[in-house]
């Protein structure tokens, strides 16, 4: 098989496994608080600011599985339309996160670890929101150069695993706590760099450089979240809802 053709096949089925497993854990970690909630016997979500939050982020991941199925079926142009209205949702992922997040902090959610204070605990989120839009806006820049923006994009996925995979009630995943939420999305970007640069006979600098980020910023949320300056600084946030 010609090289260039088994690369763009592996490439085609790499980008195809992550448009099912990205729904799919995002399903199975907010099914028990949000989409399947009635079944769970969960209390009804706080505000209708958690509701609006919940359905931008759901069309966000049904946006990221359209957008791979176009590339995939060859409909670049179509594909290139739709990111237009991607970087008006990926707005609205920003607008409407940050609040959500800070008024969680401020008043408290059932779905936050009821062993972390909420103002240390909102270091997760917003940090989750920073990282989205480095990696989103970095695709943007480069959306003329496939290699990056697609691996860009991978990324965007991969950042927004932890929330759902720290959701899924499974005690023993969940006693592994940061090894879990964070460990296995790095575990995964690492694997998709090993698989892509045995693939192509190099390493996409850009890819590594956005997962050795991701990686840092898991530590210093780590760090950083008990410590009295981001306490102070969350603290100032949430006098703002």
């Amino acid at each position: 098989m010609d090289t260039a053709l088994a690369r763009r096949q592996f490439d085609r089925r790499l980008y195809l496994t992550a448009g099912i497993l990205f729904p799919l854990l995002i399903f199975v970690g907010f099914a028990p608080t949000y989409y399947l909630k009635g079944l769970f016997g969960r209390p009804p979500l706080p505000s209708n600011l958690v509701h609006l939050h919940a359905l931008v982020m759901t069309l966000w991941v049904v946006m990221f599985v359209v957008q791979v199925r176009l590339i995939s079926a060859k409909q670049v142009r179509l594909h290139q339309t739709l990111g237009y209205a991607g970087i008006g949702l990926a707005a609205l992922v920003l607008m409407t996160g940050l609040p959500t997040a800070m008024r969680a902090a401020k008043y408290g959610s059932t779905a936050a670890p009821p062993d972390i204070p909420p103002l240390s605990f909102m270091i997760v989120p917003v940090a989750d929101l920073v990282m989205f839009a480095l990696f989103f806006t970095a695709a943007v820049i480069y959306r003329r150069r496939a290699a990056e923006h697609k691996r860009l994009m991978l990324l965007t996925a991969i950042n927004f695993l932890p929330p759902a995979l720290g959701r899924i009630p499974i005690a023993p995943l969940q006693a592994l706590g940061p090894l879990w939420f964070f460990g296995s999305p790095t575990a995964l970007a690492l694997l998709c760099i090993v698989l892509d640069a045995r693939r192509h006979g190099r390493v996409n600098r850009m890819f590594v450089l956005g997962t050795a980020l991701l990686v840092v910023s898991y530590v210093a949320r780590i760090a950083l979240m008990g410590t009295h300056a981001w306490i102070n600084f969350a603290t100032w946030l949430t006098t703002f809802v």
